[in-house]
C-alpha cells in the first residue's frame, strides 16, 4: 500500500521538524554561518576551502530541506502552515531576516569596506569567472544568482506537479545564471563592458543615458551592438512581446528582479497588501517613478545636445537623485531587504518603471488575461491570499470577470492554488478600443 499524505499533519509539521529537515537545516546553517562570519570578522582565511564549503552547504541544506518537506505532499496546494511560520508571517525571525538583509544592502551601496571579509571570501570564484579581483558587486551578483538557483530548485520541487511553474522557473534560473552572471563575467574576462542583456531601459535606467552611450561607443567595438540591443528591447521587443504574452514574458520569465522574487521570495508572497488603499498607492507611485526616469533621460539628452546649456547642473542632480532614491533605496534596500515584511514583489508592484510600461501595454493592448469560471468558485480565497501583486483575485472570480490588471505578472500561482480550476492563463483576441470587452479566441 502506498503511503498516504495526511493533511492534518500540516500544522504539526510547522513546529515539529522531521529528522531529515533537522539535518538539512544544520547543513545549511553551516554555509550561512561561514558567510556571516566572513562578513562580521572582516576577513576570510583560506577562501579556497571555505567558499566552496559554504556554497555546497547552502545548496545541500536547502535542497535537502525541500525534499524532506515536500516529498510526501500531493499535487496541488503546497503552502500548508505558511501563516504559522515566524519567518513568513512577520514574526521574530522575519524581522531578524529583514534587519540582516537591509544591513547587507546598506553596506553594499554605501559602506563596502564592511564587506571586505565577504569580498575576500569570493576572490577565488572571481578570479576563475572573470580573471579579476573580487568586489562587492561580484559578491552580490554571485549570492543573488545562488539564491535564484537553489531556491528555484526548491520551488520546482514544491510545484513539481504544475508544468507551467516548472517551465517558467527553469526560465528565470537560466536567464539569471547565463545572462546576468556568466555572460557579464565572460565579457569582463575579455576586457569588454560588464553588460546585462536581460536588463534594459528604464529598469536599467542608465543604459540610454548619454554618458553610457558615449562610453560604450568609444570603449569597445561591441558598443554599437550593445546600444542597438538595448534600444530594440526597449522600443520594439517590449511592446510586441507584451502584446502577445502580457508582461509575464519579462516579469515572470526573464527579469532578475522577478527571478529573485519568485524563488527566494516565494515564502513571502502572502504578505502583499490587498487593500484598495494599497492599490491606489501602487498606481500613483509606480507611474510617478516612470515619469521621473523619462523626464531625467530626456533632460540629460537635451543637456548633452546643447552641451550643458539646458539646466546642466540640475540634470546631473536629478540623475543622481534617481540613482539614490530609486536605484538604491527603493529597488535594493526596500525592494529586497523588506521581503519578510512587505512581501516579495514590493519593488515590482510599487516602483519598477519597466513593470509600469509593461503594465500599460498589458492592460490596454495585450492578448493576455486570466479568465475565470465564476460558477465553479467556492470563495476559498486561496487565489487572493497567494497573489504576490496584491490583487483581490477572488472578487473577479466571484463575478466571473476576466482579470486584466496592469500589475499582474502572470506568475500563475492563483491558478495553481485554486482547488476548483476556476482560473486560467490565456491569450486571445482583443479590441484595443474596448479593453473591457474581450473577444475570446482560446488556444
Amino acid at each position: 500500500m502506498s503511503k498516504q499524505y495526511d493533511p492534518s499533519l500540516a500544522l504539526v509539521q510547522v513546529n515539529h521538524l522531521n529528522t531529515g529537515q533537522k539535518i538539512s537545516a544544520a547543513i545549511g546553517s553551516l554555509g550561512l554561518g561561514i558567510l556571516l562570519f566572513a562578513w562580521a570578522a572582516q576577513q576570510a582565511p583560506m577562501p579556497g576551502i571555505w567558499l566552496p564549503t559554504a556554497l555546497l552547504s547552502l545548496t545541500v541544506g536547502v535542497l535537502g530541506y525541500a525534499h524532506f518537506t515536500y516529498k510526501d505532499s500531493p499535487a496541488g496546494i503546497k503552502n500548508n502552515g505558511v501563516m504559522f511560520h515566524s519567518l513568513s508571517n512577520r514574526g521574530l525571525w522575519a524581522y531578524v531576516a529583514g534587519v540582516l538583509l537591509t544591513g547587507f544592502y546598506v553596506c553594499l551601496y554605501w559602506y563596502a569596506d564592511y564587506l571586505k571579509g565577504l569580498i575576500a571570501l569570493f576572490e577565488p570564484l572571481s578570479q576563475w569567472a572573470r580573471h579579476r579581483p573580487s568586489d562587492q558587486w561580484f559578491v552580490y551578483g554571485s549570492l543573488y544568482t545562488l539564491g535564484v538557483l537553489i531556491l528555484g530548485a526548491k520551488f520546482i520541487y514544491k510545484y513539481r506537479h504544475n508544468r507551467y511553474q516548472i517551465i517558467r522557473t527553469v526560465s528565470v534560473m537560466f536567464f539569471q545564471f547565463v545572462f546576468a552572471w556568466l555572460v557579464p563575467a565572460w565579457m569582463q574576462m575579455m576586457n569588454q563592458p560588464e553588460f546585462y542583456f536581460t536588463y534594459f531601459w528604464p529598469l536599467k535606467y542608465d543604459y540610454l543615458f548619454p554618458s553610457t552611450v558615449n562610453w560604450l561607443t568609444n570603449s569597445t567595438h561591441l558598443g554599437v551592438f550593445l546600444i542597438f540591443w538595448g534600444a530594440v528591447m526597449t522600443f520594439v521587443a517590449t511592446p510586441v512581446l507584451t502584446y502577445f504574452f502580457g508582461k509575464r514574458w519579462y516579469c515572470s520569465w526573464v527579469c532578475g528582479c522577478g527571478a529573485l522574487a519568485e524563488t527566494t521570495g516565494d515564502s513571502f508572497r502572502t504578505l502583499s497588501d490587498k487593500s484598495l488603499s494599497a492599490w491606489k498607492i501602487e498606481r500613483y507611485l509606480i507611474y510617478s517613478v516612470l515619469v521621473f526616469i523619462v523626464l531625467v533621460t530626456i533632460l540629460l539628452w537635451a543637456n548633452s545636445y546643447k552641451e550643458g546649456a539646458i539646466l546642466g547642473e540640475w540634470s546631473q542632480t536629478a540623475s543622481k537623485t534617481y540613482s539614490f532614491l530609486i536605484g538604491s533605496i527603493f529597488s535594493g534596500v526596500i525592494g529586497t531587504g523588506f521581503y519578510p515584511i512587505l512581501g516579495n514583489r514590493s519593488w515590482c508592484r510599487f516602483g519598477c518603471p519597466q513593470a509600469a510600461i509593461l503594465g500599460i501595454f498589458q492592460k490596454y493592448f495585450s492578448r493576455f488575461r486570466i479568465t475565470t469560471n465564476g460558477g465553479q468558485c467556492i470563495s476559498c480565497g486561496n487565489c487572493s491570499t497567494y497573489c504576490e501583486m496584491g490583487i483581490d483575485v477572488k472578487a473577479y472570480a466571484q463575478r466571473g470577470q476576466d482579470i486584466v490588471r496592469a500589475s499582474c505578472v502572470g506568475c500563475g500561482i492563483c491558478s495553481a492554488v485554486c482547488p476548483r480550476g476556476v482560473l486560467r492563463l490565456e491569450n486571445g483576441s482583443v479590441d484595443i478600443f474596448d479593453r473591457g470587452s474581450l473577444v475570446r479566441n482560446e488556444h
